[in-house]
């Protein structure tokens, strides 16, 4: 087996984009693409020249095959994956975003094979041959077994002296309660070497209100590295010893928000992993998550390194 890169987990879905603006209930027509936390991230570091792995389970049936094969076009490999014949691959609607608003989603995954996530599909051999592994706050969200899952790998990985990012990606209505939210999403975060809060979530998660001090309460909990997305304001970031703000790129037309943090996350692990000093790696991320909300689609417009002028030589 070829050493991995990087490796995350969790749900990948069918996405069914509406073709017209307005109430879901009115639109006849979609697009269809995938959508998914874990796998936008997985996408965006493969265009960027990395050997990514994606450990999941999916059901057997074509939302599952379209999955498949998506991913493996983009070079992720799936070997990881779980077929399970009980439960099915869930799906999701997405409204066709007009102005630069967000996009309404509703979700259709109670019950999915991926919500079945458990420490059954813990394979060190698989895992352990990365040198990162990316956890987010959805896979966490997804069941009790997958929460445990989650644990389990960030634990393994540190204990291996491997480097662990952190994404909140809050989902609230996964979790029993939002203390439950914050509890169990900072007891992983605070795991990680990178966590990379958007700042709505970073106050939610932490109770306080400026970058800078969102930033400290996980610096004074053993995190190397914190990276604040600001939007349209850029990011901020954090370690012990240095902080500093990088100006966010300019988009003229924003066609659709989702999937900008997911590219993000993609720009800064890719650049950390090469070496590349932190308000570099900071400002690779800006770059990709500019080039994702300019395209309908949650990976579709993820970059190249070329498209960056990145060389392959890094």
């Amino acid at each position: 087996m070829t050493a991995l890169d990087v490796v995350t987990f969790g749900e990948a879905m069918a996405m069914f984009v509406a073709t017209a603006p307005g109430d879901l209930a009115g639109v006849e027509t979609f697009t269809r693409r995938m959508a998914g936390a874990e796998t936008n991230v997985a996408v965006g570091l493969s265009r960027l020249g990395l050997r990514v792995g994606w450990v999941s389970r999916l059901g057997d049936d074509s939302f599952a095959r379209f999955v498949r094969n998506t991913l493996a076009r983009e070079g992720v490999d799936c070997a990881a994956v779980a077929t399970d014949p009980r439960h099915p691959t869930g799906f999701q609607l997405k409204s066709r975003a007009v102005g630069g608003e967000d996009p309404r989603v509703e979700y259709f995954r109670k019950g999915s094979a991926a919500s079945f996530l458990s420490l059954a599909d813990w394979n060190p051999d698989y895992v352990l041959s990365a040198r990162h592994l990316h956890a987010t706050g959805v896979a966490a969200a997804l069941s009790a077994t997958s929460y445990e899952l989650a644990a389990h790998m960030i634990g393994e990985m540190r204990r291996a002296g491997r480097t662990v990012s952190f994404d909140p990606n809050l989902r609230p209505v996964l979790w029993p309660s939002r203390e439950a939210m914050v509890e169990r999403l900072n007891a992983l975060a605070v795991e990680a070497n990178w966590v990379l809060p958007g700042l709505a979530e970073g106050r939610v998660l932490t109770g306080r209100d400026r970058p800078e001090d969102i930033a400290a309460f996980y610096i004074d909990r053993g995190v190397e590295l914190v990276v604040i997305k600001l939007g349209a304001e850029g990011a901020y970031w954090r370690t012990a010893d240095a902080s500093g703000s990088v100006a966010a790129v300019r988009v003229d037309t924003v066609v659709d928000t989702v999937g900008a943090g997911d590219g993000f996350a993609a720009g800064v692990i890719s650049a950390l992993i090469e070496g590349e000093s932190i308000p570099q790696a900071v400002m690779r991320g800006n770059r990709v998550g500019a080039y994702a909300i300019q395209v309908i689609g949650d990976m579709d417009g993820l970059p190249t390194r070329s498209q960056l002028g990145l060389s392959l030589a890094a």
